[in-house]
Order: C-alpha cells, then structure tokens, then sequence
C-alpha cells in the first residue's frame, strides 16, 4: 500500500525509513473508516503498532498543517508498561515527527524525574511514560492533561497483568472527555473489555492476530534434554546457529546470574537483565547489544517486557514458561517487521507431556528434536568459515606484502590450515551432550555399575540454593571421584542425599574425611553416610514420630552445640553453608 493518504511528513519520514508497504495494523488504523475514532486494536508484538498509533494519532496532531505550534500543553500522552517499551515509543515517534519538530518528553521510572519536570515545564507535543511515574507527575502538577486530544495504551493487557489499574484510571480520569483514546492490546481479556467499555465512545474494533497464535514469521523448535545437560544444551544451540541476537530465557535471577556468569566464562559476549539491575545497568546492557559488543542476552520474563532489539534472531526458552502466553510474550521478541526468527523450548525430558499439551493447547506449530550435537556445529562452522573466506574482500598494500612472506616462510596449505585453526579457537567450545532419549529407560532397573549402592546425605538442600550444576562437582572435589560414579541426586528442603556405587565407598568416604579438613571451598559442607533408602528412612522417620523412636525430647538427650565436629570432618563447622561457584 502507498502512503498518497498520510501526511506528506509522515509519508516522507516513512520512505526515508525504507518502508514500502504499511503493516496490516498500519494500514488500517489509517483508513478513512477509522479516522477520529476511539480504537480497541488486537496486535501481536512485533506487528508494527508503535509506527501505527503514531500514524493514527495524525489527524489529532497536525490537522492540515505541515508543522506542529509551539509546544506548551501535550497534545498527544502514550502510556506504556516498561521503562524500555517507553523508550522505544520515544524512539520510534521521533523519527516518525521529525520533520514536524514535535518535541517529545518521555517520562518513565528509574530516570530524573526532577529532569522530566523540567521537559514538561518547556512544553511538549506528546508525553510517552510508564503508568507510574506519569501518575506521580500528574498528582505533583507537572502534568497538565487539559489540552490532551489523543490517549494511547500500549500493550494495555500487560499493564493490567502488572497492577497498573489504578494508575492508568486516574490518568485517564484526569484527562479531557473529548479526547480518543487508542487501545493496543495483544490479547482481549475481560479486565480490558471492560476498560474500554468504561473509557471509549463507539470505539471501532480492529484485529491484525491471525487464529494460530503462534507468530507467523517465528519457527518453534521443542528439544529434549536430560535434566543436568540443560546448559550444555544451551551452549550449543548458541554455537549452532551464531545469531546476530540471541535471549535467553531463566525463571529467576538468580538462574540469570549463574547461567551469564557460565557462559562468559565460556567466551560469549553476554549481558544479563533481571530485577536486581539499575536503570544505568539496564541501558548499558541493551546499548551493548545495539552496538554488536554484545550478542547475547539473559534475562526473566520482567525484566525483558518492551525490549526491541534489531536483528534478534533467536529466542531460547531455558527454563520453561509458565504458559502458552508467557511463551508467547517471550518468543515474540524475535520474527519482528517480516524478519525470520526462530524460538527455541528446551524440554527436560520428564516435563515434555507438559510442553506438548501447552503447545496443543495453543495451537502452535513444533518440531521436536535434541540440541545439535558437537559434530553438527563443526559442520557449521566448516560451511560459516569457508563461505566468510570466500567473500570478495578489499585487501591493501600491507595485506599482499605479508601473505607473500607468509608464503616465502610456509606452503599455501599450512597458512590455509592454520588461518582455520585461529578462527576455531576463538569460538567457544561445544559441549557433549547425554542421550536424553535413553534416560527414562533407567526407571526400569539400576543403571549398570549401581546395582549395590550406599546413600550418602549433605547438609544442604532447597533452601540453601541447592542445585545440581554445582552439587555434582562439589561431590566430584570432595569425594576425589567422577561424574559417572554418582548415580540418583534427591534435593530436599534442608538435606541432599545421593548414591556411590558400594565397591568404591570407603575410597570415597576417606577422601571425604580429607578434604573436609581443608580450606577448599565447599569443604564447609557435612557429608555422611545413611543407612538405606531415602524413601525407607521416609517410611521409618514417619513409623517412628517427629522424635524418633518414639521417645518424647526429655529422653533424647541435649542437641550437640553448633561448633561440635560433623560426619567426615575435622574441626568446627563454619557459619553455614557456602555455595561453590
């Protein structure tokens, strides 16, 4: 579609751009049937809609002018739930009102306020915030909301999900009734019908969200991992397809931190956001993956509403989302503005009836596999390396003068061979991945070598961030063994138990008792052997009562003070456990 019906500015600032065809959403908040009316849009993120509630907002803003008056009260107020969605409404509205001089205030949390004062007190045209801090403005008078002519909520069903409801209320309340409203939603749930039944005159109804909700221009891979090789799994996959972009998806901040923390020391270029970054942190961090310094990201769910970054190509799922519109929510930060994207879910293979009824339920379509393995990324980057060798490239005088006396020095085969193994070694290393198609098969009987086993237990669980990406070296360093010789971990609250296979156990309890008694990290942790099963000792604790045995806490004696020695240790316990990184 052409732009002969916008204004000549917009049209202009579109080409300029590289537009050559409105979006869906564009075009028909644009079209005649929609001009001056309150508008409820149903858009999927990614569809264009920042470009389309600005274009929409036209007619309230320049009229059949060619430039904006002076700025004073804000003509035009865009509400969004992040402080980064909020920044890139600025963004985007800047480029498209440049030529307008509209000048923009953007008034949104962890920024100057007193500063965003100030802007307001100039004057401004439009006035793009969170609900929040535009709330706190608007009560200390620095928002003046008399002259507004159009209101826009953007992503309004995330901002009723974060508990804006009130905020948004009195913004609105605060605002002229002639004004239109504009509301951008991806989904319609009843809390927004309602807003815009409460809000909204005759509002035309407009939807671009096609019946599968899966995005359109995102391919969804599902892949099966044994539980321990989820990172293994996740280093892979960023080896495999070397995006320009990637974000990778955790639970909590603390996953962030551990799994950014892992993969920097495995040489990727990555940033993480979560709640315990400050703004300044924040916009480093994004600002390094604008900036190609940085190509992967690591992030919670919270943390990464609103980001929009160019060229992100892929999106991995590394702990599973908590439903279909989370996932979506997460996956729709790739395949943006017609670009291919791809989203990744890695399953755990004991969760993977939960991922498929998820996925049917949703309608999405997926291919299953496992992660690509270590020989299917020397593949690709066999293919990446000879296709970047084989570019045209532009060599100067110096270039020829040193490959001739690397020529004189070696044949063209060796500096062929070894220009290979320079650019292999500064790519991180793929991992070897278990088969986590055979794992199941170990519910039916011991794995071979476990036959006769003895339970050994920590003094750690749950509470103390237990966790088996790094139980399982620590028992390795304490006990002097191998991964293959730990057979079942079970994490509980306070305790971890595990199993040593009986032919090697005194070897591993005496190197327990050395080790104990050093300064190496995680010699702090109790480690003792148990008599039976953990779900035997379960059955014979629940015989036996909270007390044991059956005695009442007269009989049983004074508990031991905290500095008595412990199983497998010599010397006073530590202030408490310690993590080991």
């Amino acid at each position: 579609m052409s732009f002969e019906h916008l204004p000549s500015l917009l049209s202009d600032a579109l080409t300029r751009k590289g537009y050559e065809n409105l979006t869906p959403v564009q075009a028909q908040v644009t079209q005649p049937e929609a001009e001056g009316r309150d508008l409820i849009v149903s858009a999927q993120t990614g569809s264009g809609k920042t470009v389309a509630f600005g274009l929409a907002m036209a007619g309230e803003l320049l009229g059949e002018q060619s430039r904006l008056p002076v700025a004073g009260k804000p003509l035009a107020l865009a509400i969004a739930p992040t402080r980064e969605l909020a920044l890139q409404v600025s963004r985007e509205l800047e480029w498209l009102y440049g030529e307008a001089r509209a000048r923009i205030a953007t008034c949104v949390g962890g920024m100057d306020a007193a500063k965003e004062r100030r802007a307001l007190s100039h004057g401004a045209h439009i006035v793009v915030g969170t609900p929040g801090r535009l709330r706190d403005h608007l009560e200390r008078g620095a928002l003046d909301l008399s002259g507004l002519k159009t209101v826009v909520l953007d992503e309004a069903d995330e901002m009723l999900d974060m508990g804006f409801r009130e905020d948004l209320e009195e913004i609105l309340d605060g605002a002229p009734d002639e004004r239109r409203t504009l509301l951008f939603s991806a989904t319609m749930p009843k809390p927004i019908v309602a807003l815009a039944k409460r809000y909204q005159k005759d509002a035309l109804r407009i939807s671009t969200v096609s019946d599968e909700r899966g995005h359109g221009d995102i391919s969804y891979q599902a892949l099966t991992v044994a539980p321990a090789d989820i990172e293994n799994a996740v280093v892979n996959l960023l080896r495999y397809h070397e995006a320009e972009t990637a974000i990778l998806f955790c639970a909590t901040r603390d996953n962030v931190r551990h799994l950014h923390a892992s993969l920097t020391e495995r040489g990727f270029a990555a940033v993480a956001l979560s709640g315990e970054h400050s703004q300044n942190e924040r916009n480093h961090a994004l600002q390094a993956l604008r900036d190609r310094r940085a190509r992967v990201c690591v992030a919670t769910d919270v943390a990464a509403r609103g980001i929009d970054l160019p060229n992100l190509s892929l999106v991995v799922h590394v702990e599973l989302p908590r439903d279909a519109e989370t996932m979506q929510h997460r996956s729709g930060r790739t395949g943006r503005a017609g670009k291919k994207g791809t989203a990744v879910l890695i399953v755990p293979y004991p969760r993977r009836r939960r991922v498929e009824s998820m996925l049917r339920g949703a309608k999405i379509p997926v291919e299953w596999g496992t992660p690509p393995s270590k020989e299917a990324i020397q593949e690709q980057d066999n293919a990446r390396l000879r296709a970047s060798l084989m570019e045209k490239a532009e060599l100067d005088e110096q270039d020829w003068a040193l490959g001739a006396e690397l020529l004189a020095e070696k044949s063209a085969k060796e500096i062929a061979a070894m220009l290979v193994r320079s650019a292999r070694a500064a790519l991180p290393a793929p991992e070897e991945l278990l088969d986590a198609s055979e794992a199941p098969a170990r519910r039916d009987g011991p794995r071979p070598g476990f036959e006769d086993t003895i339970w050994f237990r920590m003094d750690i669980g749950r509470n103390q961030n237990a966790d088996p990406r790094w139980i399982l070296p620590l028992i390795c360093r304490r006990g002097h063994v191998s991964r293959g010789d730990i057979g079942a971990i079970r994490i509980a609250a306070n305790e971890t138990m595990f199993e040593i296979p009986s032919a090697i156990a005194s070897k591993f309890v005496g190197a327990v008792q050395r080790t104990g008694q050093a300064n190496d990290e995680g010699a702090e942790v109790a480690i003792e052997q148990i008599e039976g099963k953990p779900r035997e000792m379960a059955r014979e604790n629940r015989r036996e009562g909270p007390h044991g045995k059956g005695r009442p806490n007269s009989e049983r004696g004074p508990r031991p003070p905290a500095h008595s020695p412990r199983p497998f240790k010599g010397g006073p316990k530590r202030a408490g456990p310690r993590k080991p990184r």
